[in-house]
Protein backbone atom coordinates (compact mmCIF):
# COMPACT_ATOMS: atom_id res chain seq x y z
CA UNK A 1 0.00 0.00 0.00
CA UNK A 2 2.83 2.33 0.93
CA UNK A 3 4.61 1.54 -2.37
CA UNK A 4 1.47 2.27 -4.32
CA UNK A 5 1.07 5.62 -2.56
CA UNK A 6 4.71 6.50 -3.29
CA UNK A 7 4.29 5.68 -6.95
CA UNK A 8 1.12 7.73 -7.06
CA UNK A 9 2.88 10.63 -5.37
CA UNK A 10 5.78 10.51 -7.82
CA UNK A 11 3.32 10.38 -10.70
CA UNK A 12 1.42 13.36 -9.33
CA UNK A 13 4.61 15.40 -8.93
CA UNK A 14 5.70 14.49 -12.47
CA UNK A 15 2.31 15.48 -13.80
CA UNK A 16 2.43 18.79 -11.94
CA UNK A 17 5.92 19.47 -13.29
CA UNK A 18 4.70 18.82 -16.81
CA UNK A 19 1.79 21.21 -16.23
CA UNK A 20 4.19 23.89 -15.03
CA UNK A 21 6.41 23.31 -18.06
CA UNK A 22 3.42 23.52 -20.40
CA UNK A 23 2.27 26.74 -18.76
CA UNK A 24 5.75 28.21 -19.11
CA UNK A 25 5.92 27.16 -22.75
CA UNK A 26 2.55 28.78 -23.38
CA UNK A 27 3.75 32.11 -22.01
CA UNK A 28 4.32 34.71 -24.72
CA UNK A 29 7.42 36.85 -24.92
CA UNK A 30 5.37 39.85 -23.79
CA UNK A 31 4.05 37.96 -20.77
CA UNK A 32 7.54 36.77 -19.81
CA UNK A 33 8.85 40.32 -20.07
CA UNK A 34 6.10 41.67 -17.81
CA UNK A 35 6.49 38.90 -15.21
CA UNK A 36 10.26 39.27 -15.03
CA UNK A 37 10.16 43.07 -15.08
CA UNK A 38 7.92 43.18 -12.01
CA UNK A 39 11.05 42.29 -10.03
CA UNK A 40 12.32 45.79 -10.86
CA UNK A 41 9.20 47.65 -9.75
CA UNK A 42 10.00 51.22 -8.73
CA UNK A 43 12.91 51.64 -11.12
CA UNK A 44 13.01 54.22 -13.90
CA UNK A 45 14.51 53.42 -17.27
CA UNK A 46 15.48 56.08 -19.80
CA UNK A 47 15.07 55.52 -23.51
CA UNK A 48 16.25 57.66 -26.41
CA UNK A 49 13.56 58.17 -29.07
CA UNK A 50 13.24 60.18 -32.26
CA UNK A 51 11.66 63.54 -31.46
CA UNK A 52 8.18 64.32 -32.75
CA UNK A 53 5.49 61.88 -33.81
CA UNK A 54 7.67 58.79 -33.19
CA UNK A 55 8.03 59.69 -29.51
CA UNK A 56 4.26 59.66 -28.98
CA UNK A 57 4.45 55.86 -28.89
CA UNK A 58 6.38 55.63 -25.57
CA UNK A 59 4.96 58.91 -24.26
CA UNK A 60 1.27 58.20 -24.82
CA UNK A 61 0.95 54.46 -25.31
CA UNK A 62 3.71 52.00 -24.49
CA UNK A 63 5.41 53.89 -21.65
CA UNK A 64 2.26 54.36 -19.53
CA UNK A 65 1.12 50.80 -20.31
CA UNK A 66 4.48 49.36 -19.23
CA UNK A 67 4.40 51.29 -15.96
CA UNK A 68 0.87 50.06 -15.29
CA UNK A 69 1.90 46.43 -15.90
CA UNK A 70 5.30 46.42 -14.17
CA UNK A 71 5.66 49.47 -11.92
CA UNK A 72 8.69 50.60 -13.96
CA UNK A 73 8.62 54.20 -15.12
CA UNK A 74 9.83 55.08 -18.61
CA UNK A 75 11.58 58.40 -19.14
CA UNK A 76 11.63 59.36 -22.82
CA UNK A 77 14.46 61.55 -24.09
CA UNK A 78 13.44 63.05 -27.43
CA UNK A 79 16.34 63.68 -29.80
CA UNK A 80 16.31 64.88 -33.41
CA UNK A 81 17.26 62.03 -35.74
CA UNK A 82 20.33 63.86 -37.02
CA UNK A 83 21.64 64.14 -33.44
CA UNK A 84 20.80 60.66 -32.10
CA UNK A 85 24.03 58.93 -33.09
CA UNK A 86 26.15 61.70 -31.57
CA UNK A 87 24.13 61.74 -28.33
CA UNK A 88 24.43 57.96 -27.95
CA UNK A 89 28.20 58.05 -28.53
CA UNK A 90 28.66 60.99 -26.16
CA UNK A 91 26.84 59.18 -23.38
CA UNK A 92 28.91 56.05 -23.95
CA UNK A 93 32.26 57.84 -24.03
CA UNK A 94 31.45 59.84 -20.91
CA UNK A 95 30.50 56.68 -19.06
CA UNK A 96 27.54 58.54 -17.59
CA UNK A 97 25.03 55.82 -18.35
CA UNK A 98 22.28 58.40 -18.83
CA UNK A 99 20.46 56.13 -21.29
CA UNK A 100 19.25 52.59 -20.73
CA UNK A 101 17.46 51.69 -23.97
CA UNK A 102 18.22 53.07 -27.40
CA UNK A 103 16.60 53.59 -30.77
CA UNK A 104 19.27 52.86 -33.37
CA UNK A 105 19.19 53.33 -37.15
CA UNK A 106 20.58 50.03 -38.52
CA UNK A 107 23.31 51.68 -40.60
CA UNK A 108 24.85 52.98 -37.35
CA UNK A 109 25.32 49.53 -35.83
CA UNK A 110 28.90 48.78 -37.00
CA UNK A 111 30.13 52.05 -35.51
CA UNK A 112 28.20 51.67 -32.26
CA UNK A 113 29.02 48.00 -31.79
CA UNK A 114 32.70 48.38 -32.61
CA UNK A 115 32.94 51.30 -30.20
CA UNK A 116 31.37 49.19 -27.44
CA UNK A 117 28.30 51.40 -26.99
CA UNK A 118 25.76 48.58 -27.48
CA UNK A 119 25.14 45.75 -25.04
CA UNK A 120 25.27 42.26 -26.64
CA UNK A 121 21.78 40.80 -26.34
CA UNK A 122 22.26 37.07 -27.01
CA UNK A 123 22.30 36.14 -23.33
CA UNK A 124 19.14 38.18 -22.65
CA UNK A 125 17.30 36.66 -25.62
CA UNK A 126 18.08 33.19 -24.27
CA UNK A 127 17.41 34.04 -20.62
CA UNK A 128 13.99 35.53 -21.36
CA UNK A 129 12.84 33.06 -24.01
CA UNK A 130 12.70 35.39 -27.01
CA UNK A 131 14.32 33.16 -29.66
CA UNK A 132 11.08 31.86 -31.20
CA UNK A 133 9.39 35.24 -31.59
CA UNK A 134 12.50 36.73 -33.19
CA UNK A 135 12.08 34.21 -35.99
CA UNK A 136 8.71 35.71 -36.93
CA UNK A 137 10.23 39.10 -37.77
CA UNK A 138 10.20 39.47 -41.57
CA UNK A 139 13.39 37.95 -43.01
CA UNK A 140 14.97 41.07 -44.52
CA UNK A 141 14.78 42.92 -41.20
CA UNK A 142 15.65 39.91 -39.04
CA UNK A 143 18.59 38.71 -41.13
CA UNK A 144 20.11 42.11 -41.83
CA UNK A 145 19.34 44.50 -38.98
CA UNK A 146 19.86 42.46 -35.83
CA UNK A 147 23.52 41.47 -35.69
CA UNK A 148 27.02 42.76 -36.15
CA UNK A 149 29.09 39.69 -36.92
CA UNK A 150 27.48 36.80 -35.04
CA UNK A 151 26.28 38.89 -32.09
CA UNK A 152 22.77 40.26 -31.54
CA UNK A 153 22.88 43.97 -30.72
CA UNK A 154 19.39 45.12 -31.76
CA UNK A 155 15.79 44.02 -32.23
CA UNK A 156 14.43 45.17 -35.64
CA UNK A 157 11.45 47.36 -34.80
CA UNK A 158 10.37 49.46 -37.79
CA UNK A 159 9.54 48.31 -41.31
CA UNK A 160 10.71 51.41 -43.13
CA UNK A 161 10.59 50.67 -46.85
CA UNK A 162 10.02 52.77 -49.97
CA UNK A 163 6.69 52.14 -51.72
CA UNK A 164 5.40 53.47 -55.04
CA UNK A 165 1.98 55.12 -54.78
CA UNK A 166 -0.03 55.72 -57.93
CA UNK A 167 -3.44 56.98 -58.95
CA UNK A 168 -5.59 53.99 -59.90
CA UNK A 169 -8.20 56.23 -61.51
CA UNK A 170 -5.61 57.82 -63.81
CA UNK A 171 -4.01 54.53 -64.84
CA UNK A 172 -7.47 53.09 -65.38
CA UNK A 173 -8.78 55.96 -67.51
CA UNK A 174 -9.92 54.46 -70.87
CA UNK A 175 -8.99 57.55 -72.88
CA UNK A 176 -5.48 57.69 -71.45
CA UNK A 177 -5.09 53.96 -71.90
CA UNK A 178 -6.01 54.17 -75.57
CA UNK A 179 -3.74 57.15 -76.24
CA UNK A 180 -0.79 55.54 -74.50
CA UNK A 181 -1.32 52.27 -76.36
CA UNK A 182 -1.32 54.13 -79.65
CA UNK A 183 1.82 56.08 -78.75
CA UNK A 184 3.89 53.42 -76.97
CA UNK A 185 2.54 50.21 -78.44
CA UNK A 186 1.89 48.73 -75.02
CA UNK A 187 -0.64 49.02 -72.21
CA UNK A 188 -0.55 51.88 -69.74
CA UNK A 189 0.63 50.20 -66.54
CA UNK A 190 2.46 50.95 -63.32
CA UNK A 191 6.15 51.10 -64.32
CA UNK A 192 8.40 48.21 -63.31
CA UNK A 193 11.61 49.70 -64.72
CA UNK A 194 13.04 53.21 -64.62
CA UNK A 195 12.82 53.45 -68.41
CA UNK A 196 9.08 52.72 -68.17
CA UNK A 197 8.76 55.24 -65.34
CA UNK A 198 10.24 58.00 -67.48
CA UNK A 199 8.04 57.12 -70.44
CA UNK A 200 4.83 56.95 -68.40
CA UNK A 201 5.62 60.03 -66.31
CA UNK A 202 6.34 62.13 -69.39
CA UNK A 203 3.17 60.94 -71.10
CA UNK A 204 0.92 61.74 -68.13
CA UNK A 205 2.44 65.21 -67.75
CA UNK A 206 1.86 65.94 -71.45
CA UNK A 207 -1.79 64.92 -71.10
CA UNK A 208 -2.71 66.24 -67.65
CA UNK A 209 -0.45 69.14 -66.64
CA UNK A 210 -0.67 71.67 -65.13
CA UNK A 211 -3.52 70.14 -63.10
CA UNK A 212 -1.67 66.86 -62.60
CA UNK A 213 1.94 65.94 -63.32
CA UNK A 214 3.17 62.43 -64.09
CA UNK A 215 5.15 62.14 -60.87
CA UNK A 216 7.07 63.88 -58.12
CA UNK A 217 9.55 62.74 -55.49
CA UNK A 218 11.07 64.39 -52.48
CA UNK A 219 14.27 65.83 -53.88
CA UNK A 220 15.97 67.37 -50.85
CA UNK A 221 19.39 65.70 -50.52
CA UNK A 222 18.87 63.81 -47.23
CA UNK A 223 15.92 61.96 -48.81
CA UNK A 224 17.27 61.67 -52.36
CA UNK A 225 20.43 60.10 -50.98
CA UNK A 226 18.38 57.01 -50.11
CA UNK A 227 16.71 56.99 -53.52
CA UNK A 228 20.11 57.11 -55.22
CA UNK A 229 21.38 54.20 -53.12
CA UNK A 230 18.39 52.07 -54.13
CA UNK A 231 18.36 52.96 -57.81
CA UNK A 232 22.13 52.64 -58.23
CA UNK A 233 21.95 49.04 -57.02
CA UNK A 234 18.81 48.01 -58.88
CA UNK A 235 20.49 49.26 -62.06
CA UNK A 236 23.48 47.03 -61.35
CA UNK A 237 25.89 49.27 -59.43
CA UNK A 238 28.23 48.31 -56.58
CA UNK A 239 29.45 50.86 -54.06
CA UNK A 240 33.06 49.67 -53.93
CA UNK A 241 35.46 47.36 -55.66
CA UNK A 242 35.45 44.49 -53.18
CA UNK A 243 39.22 43.93 -53.35
CA UNK A 244 40.70 47.43 -53.55
CA UNK A 245 37.88 49.26 -51.70
CA UNK A 246 38.02 51.98 -54.34
CA UNK A 247 34.63 53.70 -54.64
CA UNK A 248 32.68 52.82 -57.79
CA UNK A 249 29.74 55.21 -57.50
CA UNK A 250 31.25 57.03 -60.49
CA UNK A 251 30.81 53.98 -62.73
CA UNK A 252 28.75 54.20 -65.90
CA UNK A 253 25.75 53.08 -63.82
CA UNK A 254 26.23 55.90 -61.30
CA UNK A 255 26.50 58.55 -64.00
CA UNK A 256 23.46 57.12 -65.82
CA UNK A 257 21.35 57.22 -62.66
CA UNK A 258 22.30 60.82 -61.85
CA UNK A 259 21.64 61.92 -65.43
CA UNK A 260 18.23 60.26 -65.55
CA UNK A 261 17.19 61.60 -62.15
CA UNK A 262 17.78 65.16 -63.32
CA UNK A 263 16.00 64.56 -66.64
CA UNK A 264 12.93 63.25 -64.80
CA UNK A 265 12.53 66.55 -62.95
CA UNK A 266 11.43 68.07 -66.28
CA UNK A 267 8.07 66.27 -66.17
CA UNK A 268 7.58 66.89 -62.45
CA UNK A 269 5.97 69.99 -60.87
CA UNK A 270 7.99 73.22 -61.06
CA UNK A 271 10.28 73.58 -58.06
CA UNK A 272 10.38 69.83 -57.37
CA UNK A 273 14.12 70.10 -56.61
CA UNK A 274 13.13 71.73 -53.30
CA UNK A 275 10.47 69.16 -52.36
CA UNK A 276 10.90 67.61 -48.94
CA UNK A 277 8.77 64.99 -47.21
CA UNK A 278 5.85 67.34 -46.54
CA UNK A 279 5.88 69.18 -49.91
CA UNK A 280 5.85 65.90 -51.81
CA UNK A 281 3.09 64.54 -49.57
CA UNK A 282 0.97 67.67 -50.16
CA UNK A 283 1.41 67.42 -53.93
CA UNK A 284 0.26 63.81 -53.98
CA UNK A 285 -2.67 64.17 -51.56
CA UNK A 286 -3.95 67.23 -53.44
CA UNK A 287 -4.02 65.30 -56.70
CA UNK A 288 -1.16 67.25 -58.26
CA UNK A 289 0.88 64.12 -59.05
CA UNK A 290 0.01 60.69 -60.43
CA UNK A 291 2.94 58.76 -58.95
CA UNK A 292 5.33 59.12 -56.04
CA UNK A 293 7.64 57.04 -53.85
CA UNK A 294 7.89 57.37 -50.09
CA UNK A 295 7.73 55.59 -46.75
CA UNK A 296 4.60 53.68 -45.63
CA UNK A 297 2.81 56.59 -43.86
CA UNK A 298 1.94 58.15 -47.24
CA UNK A 299 -0.25 55.13 -47.97
CA UNK A 300 -2.16 55.43 -44.71
CA UNK A 301 -2.60 59.18 -44.94
CA UNK A 302 -3.69 59.08 -48.59
CA UNK A 303 -6.54 56.84 -47.45
CA UNK A 304 -7.36 59.29 -44.63
CA UNK A 305 -6.42 56.77 -41.92
CA UNK A 306 -5.58 58.51 -38.66
CA UNK A 307 -5.47 62.01 -40.05
CA UNK A 308 -8.32 63.09 -37.77
CA UNK A 309 -5.87 62.80 -34.85
CA UNK A 310 -4.95 66.27 -33.54
CA UNK A 311 -1.22 65.53 -33.76
CA UNK A 312 -1.66 64.82 -37.49
CA UNK A 313 -3.51 68.05 -38.21
CA UNK A 314 -0.52 69.18 -40.30
CA UNK A 315 -1.12 66.38 -42.82
CA UNK A 316 -2.97 67.87 -45.83
CA UNK A 317 -6.50 66.57 -46.33
CA UNK A 318 -6.48 63.78 -48.88
CA UNK A 319 -8.49 64.37 -52.05
CA UNK A 320 -7.58 60.94 -53.43
CA UNK A 321 -8.84 58.47 -50.80
CA UNK A 322 -9.92 55.26 -52.49
CA UNK A 323 -8.01 56.13 -55.67
CA UNK A 324 -4.50 55.07 -54.59
CA UNK A 325 -2.72 51.88 -55.58
CA UNK A 326 0.48 50.45 -54.08
CA UNK A 327 3.45 48.83 -55.80
CA UNK A 328 7.16 48.22 -55.37
CA UNK A 329 9.32 50.94 -56.94
CA UNK A 330 10.85 50.27 -60.37
CA UNK A 331 13.41 47.51 -60.09
CA UNK A 332 11.45 45.67 -57.39
CA UNK A 333 14.03 46.13 -54.62
CA UNK A 334 12.93 49.05 -52.44
CA UNK A 335 15.27 50.84 -50.07
CA UNK A 336 14.80 49.99 -46.40
CA UNK A 337 15.48 53.66 -45.82
CA UNK A 338 16.58 54.45 -42.24
CA UNK A 339 14.19 52.53 -39.94
CA UNK A 340 14.82 51.79 -36.28
CA UNK A 341 15.97 48.94 -34.08
CA UNK A 342 15.91 48.68 -30.28
CA UNK A 343 19.11 48.24 -28.27
CA UNK A 344 20.42 48.43 -24.71
CA UNK A 345 23.18 50.85 -23.77
CA UNK A 346 26.35 49.11 -22.60
CA UNK A 347 26.68 51.72 -19.83
CA UNK A 348 23.12 51.29 -18.54
CA UNK A 349 22.77 50.64 -14.81
CA UNK A 350 19.44 48.88 -15.42
CA UNK A 351 20.27 46.48 -18.24
CA UNK A 352 17.79 43.71 -17.45
CA UNK A 353 14.92 46.14 -16.96
CA UNK A 354 15.87 47.96 -20.17
CA UNK A 355 16.09 44.72 -22.14
CA UNK A 356 12.74 43.48 -20.83
CA UNK A 357 11.11 46.73 -21.92
CA UNK A 358 12.42 46.45 -25.49
CA UNK A 359 11.49 42.74 -25.67
CA UNK A 360 7.96 43.67 -24.63
CA UNK A 361 7.81 46.56 -27.13
CA UNK A 362 9.10 44.33 -29.92
CA UNK A 363 6.95 41.28 -29.13
CA UNK A 364 4.24 39.89 -31.41
CA UNK A 365 1.46 41.09 -29.15
CA UNK A 366 2.61 44.64 -28.39
CA UNK A 367 4.22 45.42 -31.75
CA UNK A 368 0.92 44.54 -33.44
CA UNK A 369 -0.72 47.32 -31.44
CA UNK A 370 2.12 49.78 -31.97
CA UNK A 371 2.26 49.53 -35.78
CA UNK A 372 -1.43 50.39 -35.92
CA UNK A 373 -1.06 53.61 -33.94
CA UNK A 374 -1.89 56.27 -36.54
CA UNK A 375 0.49 58.85 -35.10
CA UNK A 376 3.62 56.91 -34.08
CA UNK A 377 5.07 56.08 -37.55
CA UNK A 378 6.25 52.56 -36.63
CA UNK A 379 5.66 50.50 -39.77
CA UNK A 380 4.87 46.76 -40.05
CA UNK A 381 7.94 44.52 -39.68
CA UNK A 382 6.65 41.12 -38.55
CA UNK A 383 5.14 38.41 -40.76
CA UNK A 384 1.94 38.64 -38.71
CA UNK A 385 1.63 42.40 -39.28
CA UNK A 386 1.22 41.97 -43.04
CA UNK A 387 -1.70 39.55 -42.70
CA UNK A 388 -3.47 41.01 -39.67
CA UNK A 389 -7.27 40.96 -40.21
CA UNK A 390 -7.56 43.91 -37.84
CA UNK A 391 -5.06 46.00 -39.81
CA UNK A 392 -6.57 44.92 -43.15
CA UNK A 393 -9.90 46.38 -42.01
CA UNK A 394 -8.50 49.87 -41.33
CA UNK A 395 -9.46 51.13 -44.83
CA UNK A 396 -10.78 49.46 -48.00
CA UNK A 397 -7.38 49.02 -49.69
CA UNK A 398 -5.37 48.22 -46.55
CA UNK A 399 -5.02 44.57 -47.59
CA UNK A 400 -3.23 45.58 -50.82
CA UNK A 401 -1.12 48.10 -48.90
CA UNK A 402 0.06 45.47 -46.42
CA UNK A 403 0.73 42.97 -49.21
CA UNK A 404 3.14 45.40 -50.89
CA UNK A 405 4.88 46.16 -47.59
CA UNK A 406 5.24 42.40 -47.15
CA UNK A 407 6.83 42.10 -50.59
CA UNK A 408 9.25 44.88 -49.73
CA UNK A 409 10.15 43.06 -46.51
CA UNK A 410 11.39 40.18 -48.68
CA UNK A 411 13.22 42.06 -51.45
CA UNK A 412 14.28 45.31 -49.76
CA UNK A 413 17.80 46.77 -49.84
CA UNK A 414 19.75 47.89 -46.78
CA UNK A 415 21.20 51.35 -46.45
CA UNK A 416 24.96 51.29 -46.85
CA UNK A 417 26.46 50.55 -43.43
CA UNK A 418 30.15 51.11 -42.72
CA UNK A 419 32.44 52.64 -40.16
CA UNK A 420 31.67 56.38 -40.15
CA UNK A 421 28.73 55.87 -42.51
CA UNK A 422 27.62 59.44 -41.84
CA UNK A 423 30.69 60.81 -43.63
CA UNK A 424 29.97 58.78 -46.78
CA UNK A 425 26.32 59.84 -46.65
CA UNK A 426 27.27 63.50 -46.39
CA UNK A 427 29.21 63.14 -49.65
CA UNK A 428 26.09 61.68 -51.29
CA UNK A 429 24.00 64.58 -50.03
CA UNK A 430 26.47 67.10 -51.46
CA UNK A 431 26.50 65.18 -54.75
CA UNK A 432 22.71 65.51 -55.02
CA UNK A 433 22.85 69.24 -54.23
CA UNK A 434 25.35 69.75 -57.04
CA UNK A 435 23.19 67.69 -59.39
CA UNK A 436 20.18 69.96 -58.86
CA UNK A 437 22.47 72.99 -59.26
CA UNK A 438 23.23 71.85 -62.80
CA UNK A 439 26.76 70.47 -62.45
CA UNK A 440 27.93 67.76 -64.84
CA UNK A 441 26.87 64.28 -63.56
CA UNK A 442 30.19 62.65 -64.47
CA UNK A 443 32.22 65.34 -62.75
CA UNK A 444 29.97 65.15 -59.67
CA UNK A 445 30.28 61.36 -59.47
CA UNK A 446 34.07 61.45 -59.92
CA UNK A 447 34.45 64.01 -57.16
CA UNK A 448 32.19 62.02 -54.82
CA UNK A 449 34.14 58.81 -55.47
CA UNK A 450 37.42 60.61 -54.74
CA UNK A 451 36.01 61.89 -51.42
CA UNK A 452 34.84 58.38 -50.52
CA UNK A 453 38.35 57.07 -51.22
CA UNK A 454 39.84 59.73 -48.92
CA UNK A 455 37.45 58.77 -46.11
CA UNK A 456 38.29 55.09 -46.54
CA UNK A 457 42.02 55.81 -46.42
CA UNK A 458 41.64 57.87 -43.23
CA UNK A 459 39.70 55.06 -41.53
CA UNK A 460 42.03 52.38 -42.86
CA UNK A 461 41.44 50.44 -46.06
CA UNK A 462 41.77 46.97 -44.52
CA UNK A 463 39.66 47.91 -41.52
CA UNK A 464 36.85 49.32 -43.66
CA UNK A 465 37.17 46.47 -46.15
CA UNK A 466 36.33 43.93 -43.45
CA UNK A 467 33.21 45.88 -42.44
CA UNK A 468 32.11 46.37 -46.05
CA UNK A 469 32.57 42.71 -46.94
CA UNK A 470 30.50 41.68 -43.91
CA UNK A 471 27.77 44.12 -44.98
CA UNK A 472 27.94 43.09 -48.65
CA UNK A 473 27.49 39.43 -47.66
CA UNK A 474 24.06 40.19 -46.14
CA UNK A 475 21.01 39.19 -48.16
CA UNK A 476 19.76 42.78 -48.37
CA UNK A 477 22.99 44.44 -49.51
CA UNK A 478 22.57 43.91 -53.23
CA UNK A 479 19.65 42.55 -55.32
CA UNK A 480 19.54 38.77 -55.24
Amino acid sequence: MRLINTVAWVGAVAGLAMSWASAAMAESAAEIAVREAQKYKGQTITIVWEAGLQALDPLNFSGPKWEELTGIKVKVVEVATAEMFTKIMQDYRSGAGAYDALNVIPSWMPDLANAGALEPLDAYVEKYGYEAELQTIAPTYRDNQMKVGDTIYSLPDDGDVFVMYYRKDIFGDPKLQAEFKEKAGRDLAVPKTWAEFSEVGQFLTEKLAPNTYGAAFFRQPPYTMFMFQERFRTEGGKFFDAESMKATINSDVGVKVLTEMREENKFMPPGVEQFGFVENLAAFLSGQTAMTISWPPYGRWAAGYGTDEEVLSWVPKSTIAGKVGYALPPGGHPELAAGFTLSVSSTSKNKDAAYLFIQWLNSEEISMQRVQLPYALRDPFRDSHFVSPEYMAKWPDAKEYLAVLGEGAKTGLLDLSLLQTDKYEEVLRQMISKLWAGDDPKAIADAAAAEWDSITERIGVDKQKAVYQAWAAKSGAYPQ
